[in-house]
């Protein structure tokens, strides 16, 4: 499925290709941590799809509990977080941040990984009240 999207500031534009069938949350701690919220949601894409129409991501390097090495990729003006990518000669998929994919709404998660570090209330989000507009 052909995406495309941007940064919150609008600094950054891209394309890609995704496939909608691999979506996915992951619960780790760094993604907690990145995101800024409880997980984070992912459409993987080959490398060689991501193309950026305007402006480049600025990125930083983290080391995994399991010793990889990972590129995280944001928006130097406004933080934004793009995507995330092996580091070096890695399988060469990018995961996208749905949240950034201008057709967000049609990629829903498929799977859930790092389980062990969901925070405990995730499951009980379906029973919250909900109001449209704040």
């Amino acid at each position: 499925m052909k995406i495309d999207g941007g940064c919150h500031c609008g600094a950054i534009r891209y394309e890609a290709e995704v496939d909608p069938e691999k979506v996915e949350i992951c619960h780790c701690t760094d993604c907690q941590t990145f995101s800024g919220s409880a997980f984070r949601t992912v459409a993987p894409a080959e490398a060689g799809s991501l193309r950026f129409l305007s402006g480049q991501p600025k990125a930083y390097v983290k080391t995994a509990e399991s010793g990889n090495k990972r590129i995280q990729a944001f928006c130097p003006e406004c933080g934004t977080s793009i995507y995330s990518a092996p580091l070096g000669d890695g399988p060469g998929i990018v995961g996208i941040r749905v949240g950034t994919i201008r057709q967000r709404d049609q990629l829903p998660p498929k799977s859930q990984y790092w389980w062990r570090s969901a925070q405990k209330w995730v499951s009980q989000l379906g029973s919250l009240p909900k109001v449209e507009k704040e």
